[in-house]
């Protein structure tokens, strides 16, 4: 198996481990905010590494060649409009400005939206008491 196979199972791993041991959760925990932010950072480095080895058009390409194509295109824009959509109220009740937010997370999707939930969990942890009633 090469590394390009190797990597998407290990993905499909930790995110099915991720989303099926969160569901008991009511409440973040202190520093929960590392974790997407780690994951926004290390994968804008393997963004960078796949622009800088196969350039920015193919992604274009890859998305527009066939049905599957066209499926995974359609998934990510879809899973990036929702996971905005529920993020932005949270956004809003920290205060954050969602135009930026918005143009990030179009222009570069999970990174911005891991960047965004970083800094949505972030600002709830390091609120003042007050504001938390």
């Amino acid at each position: 198996m090469t590394l390009f196979q190797i990597l998407p199972a290990i993905a499909f791993a930790a995110a099915a481990i991720f989303v099926l041991t969160r569901t008991g959760e009511t409440a973040p925990k202190s520093g929960l905010w590392r974790i997407p932010a780690a994951l926004s950072a290390l994968f804008a480095v393997w963004t960078a590494y796949t622009i800088a080895t196969e350039g920015v058009l193919l992604v274009w390409t890859n998305h527009s060649t066939n049905a599957w194509g066209n499926q995974v295109w359609f998934d990510l824009l879809l899973a990036v409009s929702v996971s905005f959509a529920a993020l932005a109220p949270m956004a809003i009740r920290q205060g954050m400005a969602l135009l930026p937010w918005a143009l990030f997370v179009i222009s570069t999707a999970s990174i911005g939206l891991l960047a965004m939930l970083a800094r949505i969990l972030y600002l709830e942890e390091n609120q003042p008491a007050a504001q938390m009633a």
